[in-house]
């Protein structure tokens, strides 16, 4: 669906991108916030919004601190996904199978003290995952909250084995709702702006040591509220199929950029939100790009080198030649 934006909203995006200062970013990024159409052609890039106004936030409180200290994760990639759920339900076991971090992975509850990222290939990305300390109803680390709301995705890990399930599962939400970061299938349409929602998966993690009842039962809790894949790491069960969910889950495409009279580059592409267009791919090129941009020829689906205006939104895999 297009996203069909007002003048009011790309007048308001201007002023975001000529702001110097974290206060007129925050000021510009409000303005696009109230003006942005809402409908299910810009649900990410509202959630986009939201997770830029985090991400000032952070900053003006890690400039701001003065006892102790601020723990952030500076995001890398093409996207950042936060690890969540209860004691020993896998996280850490998960990362080290995704990625090439090497996690400290233990038995006893509370082996992950601190953030711990780790870079997962996906084709010709790469996408950060954040190990987060698990949440319990007594125990949240005060920082966390700051790092699952400037993040682009959760995955909510459970495991089927634990007695404590799907109580422990339902501490983590309601510990994360509380502190305005709940955790959701998809995004709403509407949605309280002091809130910042995130959209998860839910991945039941152990499942070569689980009864296929338990799985059933757990599958059917949740059903409508998560989507849900089931994993092993032991036995690697899932994991491909999991890495295809999470980018698909993500809303991001990929766009090769190909210069006039020249092959296209597709070792590096790059990651826009869906709903970005051709002058949002110039502009992340360089800013003056894109006010000179005159049109663009695309190759993908049914286009075949067509030449589109400044204005045409792109799909995933698209090769885009930029003219000045």
């Amino acid at each position: 669906m297009p996203a069909n934006l007002t003048p009011q909203y790309k007048a308001a995006e201007a002023k975001f991108k000529a702001a110097r200062s974290v206060e007129d970013k925050k000021t510009a990024l409000e303005e696009m916030m109230a003006t942005i159409p809402k409908h299910k052609g810009t649900e990410k890039m509202r959630a986009e919004l939201k997770r830029r106004m985090a991400r000032l936030r952070q900053e003006e409180e890690s400039r701001t601190a003065k006892h102790g200290h601020v723990v952030k994760v500076e995001p890398e990639g093409a996207a950042q996904i936060v690890l969540l759920g209860p004691p020993n339900c896998g996280k850490s076991s998960l990362l080290a199978a995704l990625t090439h971090a090497e996690p400290a992975i233990a038995d006893y509850p509370f082996t992950t003290t601190r953030p711990q990222p780790g870079m997962m290939p996906f084709e010709d990305v790469q996408v950060q995952l954040v190990d987060l300390p698990p949440i319990t109803n007594e125990h949240m680390d005060p920082w966390m909250p700051n790092i699952v709301r400037v993040a682009d995705a959760a995955l909510l890990l459970v495991d089927p084995t634990s007695t404590a399930v799907p109580e422990d599962v339902e501490e983590v939400r309601e510990r994360l709702a509380a502190v305005r970061s709940p955790l959701v299938g998809a995004l709403p349409d509407e949605v309280d702006y002091r809130d910042c929602p995130l959209e998860t998966l839910m991945v039941i993690t152990k499942v070569d040591r689980a009864r296929e009842e338990d799985l059933k039962v757990l599958e059917e809790f949740y059903a409508g509220t998560f989507p849900i894949l089931r994993i092993s790491v032991t036995t690697h069960l899932g994991l491909e199929p999991l890495k295809v969910a999470i980018w698909r889950h993500l809303g991001l495409v990929r766009v090769y950029a190909k210069p006039p009279g020249k092959p296209v580059d597709r070792h590096d592409p790059f990651v826009l939100p869906l709903g970005f267009t051709v002058h949002d791919l110039a502009e992340r090129i360089h800013r003056e790009l894109a006010e000179t941009l005159a049109f663009a020829r695309v190759w993908g689906g049914k286009l075949d080198g067509q030449r589109v205006a400044r204005d045409f939104e792109l799909r995933d895999r698209d090769v885009v030649e930029l003219h000045f």
